[in-house]
């Protein structure tokens, strides 16, 4: 191809826009030329950063659908649950897909999903952009050649943070499973879809345990109130709202998470989301549902174990592994891998390029690998250059589906 690769943006918020910022990076290789947002300050923010004229800014993903096809590829950002639809109409209607994770709520509407797609012979790509991060190329390549010899066990852990879990777990998005998703769909299908690319083989069984044990009323302390802003024991509380808004706002940070509460990136704008929005509420009198921590024990195909954990009493600091094989281990944490070799008994310490930015940002570089990835299959028409197609995204789904399954019911789940 040799002009850009065109992009229909399908949800402009935090997703829809950040993938749109790498396109507007890169305008020899890519444009925005559509976008689908049902909010209006969204959706025209978004017409206006990239130029996209009226006539092709819609309302709904089913206007789009109805117009002539407008791009060579669709990014789907929309809600979890809102996936399906635009989806697979826009397959259908020869758009090339980049679909946010995960695929959907349930696990018939991925397969549907999957499928749809398969059927209409577009690219597809799954928003794993874990796959995608420099430190996963880094820790494949160190596998690959054999430095630790044949992998037999792997640790891996999601510290989500206790201020990012409170912002998006108890009383944002995604507190609420029948609103969203569970949380180990929600947040960690990446984790569990990393794990599958990193040992290179499919998941055999697997089984869970976890609950939602602090972020509920019985742990409210005596005194407090239900919003932080009339709370007397607010100074006091780790998951102070106004101390963690209010204190981005002070450095200087109106991006995520501020930006989700108000569209003013002032202290006035901050506080009357506070005293009136869900995100002023005491974590401990909100409606959420969602686990606050987790463990799932995995067997793959060939009896390689590993376990993951998840959990939001961390910092909000990148994830931890430890990869056990028959020569050497392997210790990462997003920016340096530790390798220890058995032989020789020495440890070298090896630095991930940097990508220009922490790895708290972009999911360290993932993002952008991602776009990059995805953008060269479209020009290329060459789908090699995606690393998760969709007959492996749907697996790596089925064992999050089959791990909550295993976790509610206390069972150990088969998949083959």
């Amino acid at each position: 191809m040799d002009r850009p690769v065109t992009y229909a943006v399908v949800g402009a918020g935090q997703r829809g826009s950040g993938y749109a910022e790498w396109i507007a990076g890169h305008p020899d290789r890519a444009r925005v030329v559509a976008v689908a947002e049902p909010l209006d300050g969204r959706r025209e923010q978004l017409a206006r950063r990239h130029g996209v004229p009226p006539e092709r800014a819609f309302r709904s993903w089913q206007q789009l659908a109805s117009a002539p096809r407008l791009a060579d590829a669709a990014i789907v950002a929309t809600q979890d649950a809102d996936h399906v639809g635009p989806a697979i109409t826009l397959a259908d209607n020869g758009y090339h897909l980049l679909v946010e994770k995960p695929l959907a709520p349930t696990e018939q509407e991925c397969a549907e999903l999957v499928h749809a797609v398969e059927a209409a012979g577009v690219l597809f790509a799954v928003c794993h952009v874990m796959r995608y991060r420099p430190y996963t190329r880094l820790v494949r390549s160190l596998l690959d050649e054999g430095r630790i010899g044949e992998v037999m066990s792997v640790a891996h852990l999601e510290p989500v943070g206790y201020w990012h879990y409170a912002h998006s777990f108890v009383r944002g998005n995604w507190r609420r499973a029948d609103q969203a998703s569970f949380m180990l769909l929600a947040k960690s299908g990446h984790d569990v879809d990393w794990l599958r690319y990193i040992v290179g083989r499919p998941v055999a069984r697997v089984a869970s345990f976890g609950s939602l044990s602090h972020f509920r009323r019985e742990s409210q302390p005596a005194g407090a109130a239900d919003r932080c802003l009339s709370c007397a024991v607010e100074p006091d509380c780790p998951y102070s709202a106004p101390r963690l808004y209010l204190g981005m706002l002070a450095e200087g940070r109106t991006g995520w998470p501020v930006d989700v509460l108000t569209d003013r990136g002032d202290e006035e704008g901050v506080r009357a989301a506070l005293a009136e929005g869900p995100y002023g509420r005491c974590v401990y009198a909100c409606d959420n549902d969602v686990v606050d921590h987790q463990v799932v024990a995995l067997e793959f195909i060939g009896g390689v174990t590993a376990t993951f954990t998840m959990t939001g009493f961390t910092p909000h600091v990148d994830r931890r592994t430890q990869i056990f094989g028959t020569r050497g281990s392997l210790e990462g944490d997003g920016e340096t891998v530790r390798l220890h070799d058995f032989t020789t008994g020495e440890t070298s310490v090896l630095h991930v390029p940097s990508t220009g930015q922490d790895a708290g940002a972009g999911h360290g570089g993932g993002d952008a690998g991602l776009l990059d990835a995805f953008t060269t299959a479209v020009a290329t028409r060459d789908g090699s250059h995606i690393l998760s197609g969709p007959a492996e995204s749907l697996e790596s789904h089925r064992a999050v589906f089959a791990a909550e399954r295993a976790r509610l019911a206390g069972t150990v789940e088969s998949l083959r």
